[in-house]
């Protein structure tokens, strides 16, 4: 079964153990910024690859972790 894109990321951050703040630091936007994001789930390809590197994943249209976890 395939998730949306803001299930993909709400699993990710916990996976990684990052808040929606230190997505919106990286960014340089607030935490309301990247909250309402969430919920619309419009990211670009470009913003997706960004929070996979800032939790140290892989992003291919999901996330692939180095202990080999895959969220799609």
């Amino acid at each position: 079964m395939e998730i949306n894109t803001q299930e993909k990321i709400k699993r990710a951050m916990s996976k990684a153990k990052i808040s929606q703040e230190d997505i919106a630091k990286k960014f340089g936007v607030t935490q309301g910024t990247i909250s309402q994001r969430l919920k619309t789930g419009k990211f670009s390809e470009e913003e997706m690859k960004m929070i996979a590197e800032i939790m140290g994943a892989k992003y291919f249209s999901g996330f692939e972790f180095p202990d080999g976890d895959k969220i799609y």
